[in-house]
């Protein structure tokens, strides 16, 4: 199936000089904001195509509680979270879009990112102070029922013996949430850096797909857990995502993926 891949690029009307998509979409004229959500419909169609693509050549999309680092991982790449529920039209809709290694002097790999994401497997558990994602979930489900709450949560306190024990149940909650995700992997081999196709893409990506500044990006069902948030651009791009979701998105970031995607060698 030939890809749909932005014919477009940047529209200058739309997005040159804009950082923020709060800021350009107030200062669009009707008519501007009307070629503005056809272009972003047709590139979300475009980028669910390239994650079709990307599910096909990697054998589908593998559930976090059943990962391990004994599994092939790439040393590199792009992750992509998918949540039990989650649905855009008839594929499963991206929840949170994550890197690693975006610094020169970051030796992170994939695997210890999505591991400190997953946490332990025996005892079940998890350092939320080490996963910005397992601290979202863990205040979500702490805001939806106020007898889970935890005030070192969040805090930014050091971790010593006590709070740990403190904070153990509700880790290993964290864990079975996170353990029912699924996700794919972009594998990207380029070196640590600022200037890394890593970021180009987690950066495209969360843009794209925010609700943040409007409601035309992807929309998360009403029994989502990421309502409860307490982050407001959690809550309002609908993605366990803080950075990037109020910016502006450049097209060009599709043609990116799809290269990348060609550079895959299976089998």
């Amino acid at each position: 199936m030939p890809r749909r891949l932005p014919a477009h690029g940047r529209s200058p009307e739309l997005h040159n000089g804009f950082d923020s998509l709060c800021e350009a979409r107030r200062l669009m004229t009707a008519p501007l904001r009307k070629r503005f959500l056809r272009e972003r419909q047709h590139d979300i169609t475009a980028f669910y195509d390239l994650l079709d693509d990307l599910a096909a050549r990697m054998g589908g999309a593998r559930k976090l509680g059943e990962c391990s680092g004994r599994m092939n991982w790439p040393e590199r790449g792009v992750y992509f979270f998918f949540e039990p529920g989650e649905m855009h039209g008839s594929r499963a809709r991206v929840v949170r879009i994550g890197t690693h290694s975006l610094t020169s002097s970051s030796r992170t790999t994939l695997w210890k990112r999505l591991g400190q994401h997953r946490g332990n497997v025996s005892p079940v558990g998890g350092n939320h102070r080490g996963s910005i994602f397992r601290l979202l979930v863990g205040e979500a489900l702490m805001r939806r029922d106020a007898n889970l709450a935890i005030s070192s949560w969040g805090s930014g306190r050091p971790a010593d013996t006590i709070l740990r024990a403190a904070e153990k149940q509700h880790e290993a909650r964290v864990s079975g949430y996170l353990g029912d995700t699924s996700l794919l992997v972009l594998p990207i081999p380029d070196p640590p850096g600022a200037n890394s196709a890593r970021g180009v893409i987690e950066r495209g990506s969360i843009a794209l797909l925010s609700n943040h500044c409007s409601a035309s990006g992807v929309q998360p069902s009403q029994g989502w857990l990421g309502h409860f948030s307490g982050r407001d651009k959690v809550k309002r791009s609908g993605l366990w995502n803080n950075r990037h979701v109020d910016e502006a998105y450049d097209p060009a970031f599709l043609s990116v993926f799809a290269r990348l995607l060609d550079g895959i060698h299976t089998g």
